[in-house]
């Protein structure tokens, strides 16, 4: 790994914490065993919730890998950053990241794996130097073989010593793909410790055989955060370091990843720093949203907003949080997040996105679909491709050409929705039973439309403004996923997200 100078060498005072960020790829709240959940084990997780505070209410504003770390980078909500709303995008040149601002103040910044991806941001290292050299042999196939933690220390051993550090761990677990059967063969994992499938799955063996898997995976993105806090401990680091551990979006199964609903944007997260959290072992039930993370480490760092170069900032930091000492609702301003979503993976006409909006408040979720008339996980004759190939999406897939099977499965992922939709998430997390034109729920629908609504407009939202069509406007970052929809009408072979084909999928008998 190379090392970078810092614009400014700043030493490090008391107020300027170290900063370890661990951000898995895709892991959906509660699937992590500080919260409880049976078939996954992460002590890694569960230290830092034990030795710091345990989020029970975290939100990433929009469920897709780029946009979603766009949002925790510049601390503006999707909907803000231009371009950057989208996934494969340009991220764009005017908006810095607190990584950068934090190198420019004398930070020593870096990451290992996966940053700000995908898309492209010419010539920007927009979460500090690579450190992804050192490699192992992976337990799975489909497991990264950057030794994650190793890199980590490499870039400790790069450190100045008068210098804070700053690092982005960014594992790519437990993105799709998975060995399937892994969990169970190398994971000593059974089908009956899952608890519970959720309704809008067929609860069967290869549905458990995937979502153990997937536990595998976060187990493997654990190991190395275990790995990395025994380092920091080793080297005298810890106690001065913030520890922030979270996924960027949820698991890449149908009627998650990609989509606006409980699971898909309420992420785990937890955070220790020893030397600046009161009372640790507390749990926070505030909302929190991923905007919160940038101008949190600008105000450790003594910056604004204005002197880092990253005005405006939506967020708001978690310090209140940390120095509170409280359990539960902390700060009753902490009482709703936003949510949303432009273009995500192509697969429609003119490569156009599903827009939404969304506004999660005291249990419950009201979204906005400003395009309805658009299948909201791609058309059928494309596959759906806002919904990541696995064998669940297989199963959901099959179910619908099944007469015996229910049609919820398929309806619920990849049927068309109707403009707004509410749910009472505290009583219906699997966001099942749309309330939105209950006649008991009126007065609710429509507050939680004006209060969105309202935020949007404060914000500069492009889509309140009628300008919404510049989302679908901003040009894709790679050639090859480009014009999905129109090479599939063209006839070429492309892949439908079936498992083991490319065939188009078959047409639907009537049901």
């Amino acid at each position: 790994p190379t090392t970078g100078k810092a614009a400014v060498s700043t030493p490090r005072t008391p107020s300027r914490p170290h900063i370890l960020f661990c951000i898995a790829d895709d892991a959906s709240f509660p699937h992590m065993s500080a919260y409880g959940c049976p078939w996954v084990k992460t002590p890694g997780f569960d230290r830092v919730a034990a030795e710091g505070l345990l989020f029970r209410n975290a939100y990433t504003p929009n469920a897709k890998c780029a946009p979603s770390r766009a949002c925790i980078l510049t601390g503006r909500n999707s909907w803000q950053l231009e371009a950057a709303a989208n996934h494969w995008c340009y991220f764009p040149e005017k908006f810095k990241t607190y990584a950068e601002a934090l190198r420019e103040h004398g930070y020593f910044t870096g990451y290992t794996q996966k940053g700000w991806a995908p898309g492209v941001a010419e010539g920007r290292e927009l979460t500090g130097t690579a450190y992804s050299e050192i490699t192992l042999d992976p337990p799975t196939t489909g497991i990264c073989a950057t030794d994650y933690a190793a890199n980590f220390a490499a870039f400790l051993d790069d450190r100045p010593a008068d210098r804070p550090f700053c690092f982005w761990y960014g594992g790519i677990e437990p993105h799709r793909g998975y060995e399937y059967g892994s969990g169970i063969r190398k994971g000593g994992k059974q089908l009956s410790d899952i608890d519970r499938v959720f309704a809008f799955w067929p609860d069967n063996e290869t549905v458990r055989t995937d979502m153990l898997d997937y536990a595998y995976e976060i187990e493997w993105f654990d190991l190395h955060l275990q790995r990395m806090l025994d380092t920091l401990e080793q080297r005298g680091l810890l106690d001065d370091t913030l520890v922030i551990v979270t996924s960027d979006n949820g698991m890449p199964f149908p009627r998650i990843k990609g989509q606006e609903y409980e699971y898909s944007n309420h992420m785990p997260l937890a955070a220790m720093w020893r030397r600046g959290i009161r009372n640790p072992g507390r749990t926070i039930e505030d909302y929190v949203s991923f905007i919160d993370f940038a101008p949190t480490f600008l105000e450790l760092a003594g910056l604004t907003a204005e002197t880092a170069g990253m005005e405006p900032v939506t967020g708001r930091a978690l310090t209140d949080l940390f120095q509170a000492g409280g359990a539960g609702r902390v700060s009753p301003e902490r009482d709703r997040v936003l949510i949303g979503r432009e273009r995500h993976d192509v697969g429609r006409p003119d490569d156009a996105g599903y827009p939404i909006r969304g506004l999660f408040r005291d249990g419950w979720l009201y979204l906005r679909n400003f395009e309805p008339d658009r299948w909201p996980s791609g058309p059928p004759q494309t596959g759906y491709p806002d919904v990541d190939a696995g064998p669940t999406k297989t199963e959901v897939l099959n179910s619908r050409v099944d007469p015996e099977q229910p049609d919820t499965y398929w309806n619920v992922t990849c049927g068309k929705r109707g403009p707004e939709e509410l749910y009472h998430v505290a009583a219906d997390r699997d966001c099942l039973h749309n309330l939105a034109d209950d006649p008991a729920q009126q007065a609710r629908r429509e507050a939680m439309r004006d209060e969105l609504m309202t935020a949007l407009t404060a914000q500069g939202d492009p889509r309140v403004f009628g300008h919404g069509a510049c989302f679908d406007a901003y040009p894709y970052a790679q050639e090859k996923v480009r014009f999905y929809y129109n090479r599939l009408m063209a006839g070429e072979p492309v892949e439908t997200g079936w498992l083991g084909g490319t065939d188009r999928e078959p047409d639907f008998p009537a049901r």
